[in-house]
């Protein structure tokens, strides 16, 4: 079992940035593979992205060029660096590894 702590969300205007940070612990071998989702009110979770425990990393598209994933100096601790938000990034999100997650952040983006 893997324990994730999401932290960095919050309130910023259309065009903002925020990073989200993601601390894993656990004994698990999945506790490298972290993923970003985020989640809109009533809807299920949707994948943004993902750094395998070989640093490879995954985007789906709607995030591309605005999301980096990153790893920390600690391997257990991943990034999400969201640039040029928009109101339609208004969501919950939430970090993965394997079959547990966070409790999420919400962000907001709003003039």
């Amino acid at each position: 079992q893997v324990t994730l702590a999401e932290s960095g969300g919050g309130f910023v205007q259309p065009g903002g940035s925020l990073r989200l940070s993601c601390v894993a612990a656990g004994s698990s071998p999945s506790i490298y593979t972290i993923a970003w989702y985020r989640q809109y009110p009533g809807e299920r979770r949707e994948l943004l992205a993902y750094i395998g425990h070989d640093d490879f990393i995954y985007y789906v598209d709607s995030v591309k060029g605005r999301f980096t994933i990153s790893r920390g100096n600690a391997k257990n601790v991943v990034y999400l660096q969201m640039n040029n938000l928009t109101p339609e990034d208004t969501a919950v999100y939430y970090c993965n590894s394997g079959h547990d997650w966070g409790q999420g952040t919400q962000v907001t983006v709003s003039s």
